[in-house]
């Protein structure tokens, strides 16, 4: 039975995408079989791994509206044993058409059920919101990790991101957990950097991944060819760092 995974933070620009796509291609490259349903209307992470989002006619938007089957929205990308649900802008409208729907919170729980016997993980790249996207992603997922940016603003927003966590805990989801906090962009040269480093270790002790992804030129180029970094260049900085992190997860997992 697969392990669900949402990559969640409603701050924009802390690697959400770029751990997804790496994960999901290092967790593959290790030999398990991975879905990445791209749950972000701006669709970074269908054109990350080299799919057209311009021509994307199924993907997240119907499946959450139960018009196609996981199976029916699936494409294969470049990445070995990586299957991809992709994502076209038309996502944004899903917000509004699930308002007034019954059980509206359920429908991507609902709809991977099938789904969740075909793999070993199921890893969601959520929107930057707190919206009904996002909450359909935790409340489908087993656990969630957290990307946060070695920043001056790291942990600004992350007391409500953790506090919706335990809110969707508490009504939707009670099995949700977190899977682990990943520190992003870290640059050993600065003192920030290994600042906001001591300080997440310190608050969150064993919330916190052990693997850290570094500031990676290689990592920033993979997505504009349409490639994740593992076939880009597998022996960057940012490659290890992301086979690391999977290994770290399936370790994880096999207790």
């Amino acid at each position: 039975m697969g392990k669900i995974i949402a990559i969640a933070n409603q701050k924009g620009g802390v690697g959400k995408t770029t751990t997804s796509v790496n994960l999901a291609a290092s967790l593959g490259v290790l030999e398990k079989k991975v879905l990445l349903i791209d749950a972000d209307p701006q669709a970074n992470a269908t054109s990350g791994l080299g799919i057209d989002v311009e021509s994307v006619e199924t993907g997240t938007y119907q499946i959450l509206e139960h018009t196609v089957t996981p199976k029916e929205a699936i494409l294969k990308c470049t990445s070995p044993n990586v299957d991809v649900i992709p994502a076209h802008i038309d996502l944004v409208a899903i917000e509004i058409e699930l308002v007034d729907k019954e059980n509206r919170e359920y429908m991507l729980k609902k709809a991977l059920e099938e789904a969740k016997e075909e793999y070993d993980f199921i890893i969601i790249d959520c929107a930057p919101s707190l919206g009904l996207l996002t909450l359909n992603a935790l409340t489908a997922a087993d656990s969630v990790v957290i990307p946060i940016q070695c920043e001056y603003f790291a942990l600004e927003g992350l007391g409500k991101l953790l506090n919706t966590i335990k809110s969707i805990q508490k009504i939707h989801n009670p099995d949700l957990d977190i899977e682990g906090l990943l520190l992003t962009m870290y640059d050993s040269r600065l003192r920030l950097s290994n600042q906001v480093v001591e300080e997440v270790q310190k608050h969150f002790n064993d919330m916190v991944f052990e693997t850290v992804i570094q500031r990676n030129v290689k990592l920033s180029e993979a997505p504009s060819f349409g490639e994740s970094i593992i076939n880009y260049d597998a022996t960057s900085k940012g490659a290890v760092n992301y086979i690391n992190l999977a290994q770290e997860i399936i370790k994880k997992n096999s207790k």
